[in-house]
């Protein structure tokens, strides 16, 4: 398992989770609900995705450090203000919240697992290694911002 520890970029895991997730919506029931409710909500989440996301990227921009979550090691500096106060990783929980949204839209029940499935994936194989490498470069800066914010929210 290691050997995938950064190597499928976290958009594109985000995008293939949506993509099975359609997949499985077309074979399984779907909720009847109105259309107006499921495209109103499914919005209100996907606004709050982008926010997430984009939030975190200024965040990383205005601190002139890298948003490339393929090389962690490469992060000049600590970001721990803006959005970073409230989540330790608010572009992956952007994309997280994006599955919400789609689940919703997709009105399947069935497809709000593939929230916590990217998650799960995103937290091992992303997440941890990227810990991991904040921490060799940050040491305690690191350990006591880890131990204020959380993972996700």
């Amino acid at each position: 398992m290691n050997a995938l520890e950064h190597r499928i970029p976290p958009p594109l895991v985000m995008l293939l989770t949506a993509f099975a997730m359609w997949q499985f919506a077309r074979l399984l029931p779907r909720v009847e609900v109105d259309d107006t409710v499921r495209l109103v909500l499914a919005g209100l989440f996907l606004t709050d995705a982008l926010f997430c996301c984009l939030a975190g990227v200024y965040s990383f921009r205005r601190a002139h450090t890298t948003v490339d979550p393929l090389h962690p090691e490469k992060a000049s500096r600590l970001v721990t203000g803006g959005i970073y106060r409230v989540s330790r990783n608010p572009m992956y929980l952007g994309f997280a919240i994006f599955l919400l949204a789609w689940a919703v839209f997709l009105a399947s029940p069935w497809m709000l697992l593939g929230v916590p499935a990217f998650m799960a994936f995103i937290g091992r194989l992303q997440i941890q290694p990227e810990e991991r490498a904040l921490e060799s470069l940050f040491g305690e800066e690191y350990r006591d911002y880890k131990a204020r914010v959380r993972r996700w929210l």
